[in-house]
């Protein structure tokens, strides 16, 4: 089947998720991406929270690698070298999130990477970029979320700075990376030209934080955390629901400005005399408590998924707080085809969250498991070196694959 990104090939060096996920957004949208992985144990992400002793992938990898091709060899020695440099040649991208200086040491760079392909896409994720002070820091995504301000804007005022849930140190910096190799894969046609193509995590997060810095320009001054309330919405806030678990809440969140929302609200909860009494923005601001004790107190009897229905039908923004194993069997997720199951070699079918990306025609998408390490062994180096089964034997015993 023919897909968008179906001329695209990408050498894949990088573990455990910043890079994964821009090279498996590639590989969602067609691109052929060859995870290339040092033998014995390949991408350090394979076996976090898997198995003590490596023998299985651990759900983390499998998340993280659907739709590649993974092979395995050894960048330490001078035939495992050579033989990525012709993988070099034949690349459209090449895609690493090494520690700082690790690609480096290796021999490559993105001047090298040129004279070996001179139409090479060089993808570089580092936590904090390759220049600048903290240009040799090692990062994972919490130390780049907290450098990047999304610790000091999550939680409450009174409690410590808090990690957020969404990982947008690691994916969001994926993500960011994928936007940038497919505006330099579509210049490059025009130009036949090699680009670079660098991501710094904090700055990533620091992208995802521009509202937070929406008061610095006003006033000077860092917003204070807010914990669950939205300081432009009343309400805007999380509510209890029945039966009282950890996740029964709902969020509803009325816009200052949306003065049908609010009305709808008011008779909602059978107080449309506030709709009235509060119609300004100012004087909803003014008496959020108050407001919001009455939501609170139309929410607490009524389950999540019930109050959710009735803000719906109002036309008020409301949203249930689901969690992930929730999320695995919601309805609307399932009905959009957001949820997809792969049949794992080892694991058998599982269920995993697919590409949030629909582009019609020709973005069909066919959805494969994450690789076993040196699943595609036999048939990439068949293609790109004619090495037969006594060809790969060898190189395994001589360590090179």
């Amino acid at each position: 089947m023919r897909t968008l990104l179906h001329d695209m090939l990408v050498v894949d060096l990088t573990q455990f998720e910043a890079g994964t996920s821009c090279t498996q957004m590639l590989a969602w949208l067609g691109a052929r991406v060859i995870k290339v992985e040092p033998p014995p144990w390949g991408d350090p992400g394979r076996w976090i929270g898997g198995s003590t002793d490596k023998s299985s992938d651990s759900p983390y990898f499998m998340l993280h690698n659907n739709n590649k091709q993974s092979i395995t060899l050894n960048l330490k020695c001078a035939q495992g070298l050579a033989l990525f440099r012709e993988l070099v040649k034949r690349a459209d991208v090449v895609a690493e999130n090494l520690a700082p200086g690790t690609f480096e040491r290796l021999g490559f760079s993105y001047e090298v990477l040129k004279e070996l392909n001179p139409r090479i896409i060089y993808v570089t994720i580092k936590g904090f970029g390759t220049s600048g002070p903290y240009r040799d820091f090692k990062s994972f995504d919490m130390t780049a979320q907290a450098l990047g301000g999304a610790f000091a804007a999550t939680g409450f005022a009174e409690d410590p700075p808090t990690y957020p849930g969404p990982v947008t140190g690691d994916t969001g910096a994926g993500l960011h990376a994928a936007i940038g190799v497919l505006a330099a894969y579509l210049d490059r046609k025009r130009t036949g030209r090699a680009y670079k193509v660098e991501v710094s995590m904090q700055e990533a997060v620091v992208n995802f934080m521009r509202n937070s810095f929406v008061p610095v320009l006003e006033s000077g001054q860092s917003p204070p955390r807010q914990g669950n309330r939205n300081p432009a919405s009343v309400p805007g806030n999380a509510f209890a629901c029945h039966p009282g678990g950890p996740d029964d809440y709902v969020y509803i969140d009325v816009p200052l400005a949306d003065t049908a929302a609010w009305e709808a609200l008011a008779r909602l909860i059978g107080h449309p005399e506030l709709a009235a009494r509060y119609r300004d923005p100012a004087a909803r601001l003014a008496h959020r408590e108050e407001i919001e004790a009455q939501v609170a107190a139309w929410v607490r009897p009524q389950t999540r998924q019930q109050a959710m229905q009735a803000c719906a039908q109002a036309g008020v923004p409301c949203g249930a707080t689901l969690n992930t194993l929730e999320l695995l069997h919601d309805p609307h997720l399932r009905a959009r085809g957001a949820l997809v199951t792969v049949q794992h070699p080892e694991f058998g079918p599982i269920t995993l969250p697919g590409s949030p990306m629909r582009v019609s025609p020709g973005g069909d998408l066919t959805y494969r498991p994450a690789p076993l390490l040196g699943q595609h062994n036999a048939e990439v180096y068949a293609e790109f070196f004619g090495f037969d089964a006594a060809k790969l034997e060898a190189l395994r015993k001589e360590g090179v694959i």
